[in-house]
């Protein structure tokens, strides 16, 4: 049977699967090609959200509306122009998408910095230069983030970055009842298991300081407010896993945790609120963005 325009439930069968199966499995015969091709070109909506990647790990009472009529998604990388959120000659700052790296790494092509260059080009801003990176955030995070455009503002910036007087606050959803408390470590790149972790040794690695407040008590799970007041490398989901709080989502630090896990469709952890002083005017610039459809559906599925 050909898929048929209209919503469905997922089952507890399909629990855990890839979207494609999961969609294959609402009917009694459909291609493969045409499933993923459905999916690709953004036909198919989880939970309100247009899913793109066939891979995508749907949930037992996730809810899927097939739409054959649905306007082609956006090529992957394509940014909205609203997704620029400040624009001057000095600064870019934009809202990444989860799935995106925020800057080239290896043999990674189509990153964040890529995708807002191209909307500053479609906006005929001919003052182009080679956006300056002074911080970033995970792939699988999404939020806000600033790029400078001039090797001035770039110096400025790092300066305020180093000082630790950026103001950077993510919103998270951690595993368990985690408690309002200042987080504090020494970061090293290798802990001895080939992975990032803390150290007690009073020398080695950097300082890491997290300030987390509990903001909601779910069922099973926290949504937290982590205030960065350093930025070191995966630093509030090394905090969190070793207080026994990994987020939702989390592949990498959950060596120690021995809990159930949560199912969740990538990283819960967003970038919300961005405040640093403009490079050249001094003027204090502060952005506050909600976290994106993902991040709600599966905040309210654990609301009681």
């Amino acid at each position: 049977m050909a898929l048929a325009d209209g919503e469905y439930l997922i089952s507890a069968h399909s629990d855990g699967l890839p979207l494609d199966r999961a969609v294959r499995a609402l009917f009694d015969q459909g291609s493969w090609s045409q499933v993923r091709n459905f999916i690709r070109t953004g036909k198919i909506r989880v939970n309100g959200e247009v899913v793109t990647d066939p891979g995508r790990r749907v949930r037992g009472g996730d809810r899927v509306a097939i739409r054959a009529a649905a306007p082609r998604a956006r090529a992957p990388g394509a940014l909205a122009p609203e997704a620029l959120v400040y624009v001057d000659a000095h600064l870019v700052v934009a809202v990444k998408p989860a799935g995106m790296m925020s800057v080239p790494y290896e043999d990674e092509r189509d990153t964040f910095a890529d995708a807002v260059r191209r909307v500053l080009e479609k906006r005929a801003d001919r003052a182009l230069q080679p956006l300056g990176v002074v911080h970033r955030i995970d792939k699988e995070t999404s939020g806000l983030l600033v790029f400078t455009r001039r090797a001035s503002a770039k110096r400025n910036l790092e300066q305020q970055f180093r000082v630790h007087s950026v103001r950077r606050i993510y919103l998270a959803l951690a595993h368990g009842q985690a408690p309002s408390r200042t987080l504090r470590s020494r970061i090293v790149r290798d802990r001895g298991d080939g992975v990032r972790g803390s150290t007690r040794h009073p020398t080695l690695g950097q300082l890491a300081v997290t300030h987390v407040k509990r903001l909601e008590e779910l069922r099973g799970a926290s949504l937290l407010e982590c205030r960065l007041e350093t930025g070191r490398t995966h630093q509030i989901r090394i905090h969190l896993a070793e207080a026994g709080h990994p987020l939702l989502g989390e592949k990498v630090y959950l060596r120690s945790y021995s809990g159930p896990l949560i199912a969740a469709p990538r990283l819960m952890l967003h970038a919300q609120t961005l405040g640093f002083e403009h490079p050249v005017t001094g003027q204090a610039l502060d952005f506050s963005m909600d976290p994106p459809k993902d991040f709600q559906a599966a905040l309210r599925e654990l609301r009681p």
